[in-house]
């Protein structure tokens, strides 16, 4: 994991996860996709006895506790989840639009999506290296799942 990545995901946190936000909710469900950690996981951000934290991918590996079998399906019911958290997938995911819509059907109504992909910079494939995504493909991408767009900077 980049530096810079862990400070974005820092960012999304400090800036939108405050007390308020986790007591309401008694216990706060965070779904990371793509969550194999790989030098570092956001589970270091999004931690404490109150918040339950599942890192998903393709592979079991350290960080994972749900193994995808079909990365367009995620096995968790519509509506269940607090926040949902990806850095660095997007742009390895073939359809990461069909991704996005299953990220938004798990996310409760007034929950968070946090996404962090590069918009530029060298092919990295693992296993593949699709894109490269600007502040206009999440605006596109939230509308295309009837959900709000908060806030999106390049950094």
């Amino acid at each position: 994991m980049h530096a810079s990545s862990m400070e974005n995901m820092q960012r999304c946190y400090d800036t939108y996860i405050d007390e308020s936000f986790l007591i309401e909710r008694g216990r706060t469900k965070v779904l990371d996709l793509g969550g194999a950690d790989v030098n570092g996981s956001y589970a270091e951000i999004f931690c404490g006895s109150d918040i339950e934290y599942i890192g998903a991918d393709m592979e079991p590996r350290e960080g994972v506790s749900l193994v995808l079998h079909d990365p367009y399906q995620i096995p968790i019911a519509d509506g269940s989840v607090d926040v949902v958290i990806s850095g660095q997938m997007l742009e390895h995911c073939e359809y990461f639009w069909r991704m996005f819509k299953e990220m938004a059907r798990v996310l409760k109504g007034d929950g968070y999506i946090f996404l962090i992909s590069p918009s530029s910079g060298p092919i990295h494939r693992y296993p593949v290296d699709c894109y490269r995504l600007y502040p206009d493909a999440y605006m596109a991408l939230a509308n295309s799942a009837n959900i709000s767009l908060l806030d999106c900077w390049k950094g």
